[in-house]
């Protein structure tokens, strides 16, 4: 037995071997750079070719971001559960594509990459990125099969691998950092994404230890937060480095980990970040044009604001809260009430709640306005 184990265990560490090339700090690849994605005639996308949208799919308990880049080009990022292959496969479908430019699997735990062989096997691929890892779950070697049977290669996700760069566009990896680590999530492949005045940070299931060992700018935007809201992630002077106006996380409704935790929603709001929650929000799309962001969620909310060209860690944080005028209610602004709030009766305000509760406002019951 334990002979056929060692076997075993030799294929896959050749498949690996086999797939993982390009492994240079450039990134480079044995894949061509990827031509513009066939689209359908009939899409209904609403991307322009000025347009970059990042989809935060509401997967439950796992991640799956496909980003619509300018010029029809895609890039999907995770692909959550095996259950939700289909799911997946079907939003991008219906947007219109059948070709996934960049396809990064941030690493090797099935809420990331549960789906991914149904994602390789359906879709026409051009460059594959994912961290080296110790991985030997049967659906992780499912997925390298699925990679081997159509010809592709994999790129090393790693620190300083580039994956674009051009003037108006750039992607590189932040992490990870090392070789090995005790905690898997530490291999995750955090990414960067700039366009124009306007950056992505997709931090994947990153820790705290990572998040101390990344040593380039992590300042952005749009940041989907670590590990489902763990407290083992964001750390306070990571979200501090960060800045970001909007904050994204990934998570199952009544998950069993009690993901997200208080104490990170409140730091990330604290540090001036507008909190969205695919467990309560559904899909988060956030498009820009290099200049303007806009967000709209699933259940039908909506906005629209331009970032200063400085730094947004730079500028001081304020808080925004969703007054309800009618019954005077004061709430956060990913509060699952102000969906509800009709447009005449909704205002936002940078007013703190203390102030506000001198005009009569008491805060809600739900969300107690953090």
């Amino acid at each position: 037995m334990k002979k056929h184990v060692r076997i075993l265990s030799l294929l896959l560490c050749l498949l690996v071997t086999f797939l993982l090339v390009g492994c240079d700090p450039g990134g480079s690849s044995s894949v061509p750079s990827s031509q513009a994605s066939a689209v359908s005639q009939q899409t209904v996308s609403q991307q322009t070719p000025e347009q970059l949208t990042a989809h935060f799919i509401d997967v439950g308990q796992g991640d799956a971001i496909f980003v619509e880049l300018p010029d029809e080009r895609t890039m999907l990022i995770d692909s959550g559960e095996s259950e939700y292959g289909s799911k997946v496969i079907d939003y991008i479908t219906d947007l219109g594509y059948s070709r996934l430019d960049y396809l990064v699997i941030t690493h090797a735990h099935t809420d990331h990459m549960g789906s991914m062989k149904q994602v390789v096997t359906h879709f026409e691929i051009g460059q594959i990125f994912m961290p080296r890892t110790n991985a030997s779950s049967k659906t992780y070697r499912s997925m390298l099969q699925a990679i081997s049977d159509k010809g592709l290669k994999i790129t090393q996700a790693k620190a300083g691998v580039s994956v674009l760069q051009e003037e108006e566009l750039q992607a590189h990896f932040l992490s990870p950092n090392r070789d090995t680590y005790a905690e898997h999530n530490n291999y995750s492949a955090a990414l960067k994404l700039t366009y124009g005045e306007i950056r992505y940070l997709f931090m994947a299931d990153a820790e705290q230890l990572s998040e101390q060992e990344i040593t380039d700018d992590v300042s952005a935007d749009i940041v989907k937060v670590g590990h489902h809201g763990s407290d083992s992630s964001s750390g306070e002077q990571f979200v501090q480095r960060v800045g970001a106006k909007i904050a994204v996380i990934s998570v199952g409704e009544g998950n069993r980990y009690r993901h997200p935790s208080d104490k990170i929603i409140a730091r990330w709001r604290n540090s001036g970040a507008t909190v969205y929650r695919t467990d309560r929000d559904g899909t988060v799309s956030v498009s820009t044009d290099g200049a303007v962001i806009s967000l709209k969620t699933q259940n039908g909310q909506s906005s629209s604001f331009a970032i200063p060209q400085q730094s947004a860690a730079s500028s001081q944080a304020q808080t925004t809260y969703v007054l309800n005028t009618a019954n005077k209610k004061i709430h956060a602004p990913d509060c699952y009430a102000v969906s509800q709030i009709a447009a005449q009766n909704k205002q936002e305000t940078t007013q703190t709640p203390e102030a506000l509760q001198q005009q009569g406002y008491t805060v809600c019951g739900i969300c107690k306005a953090q």
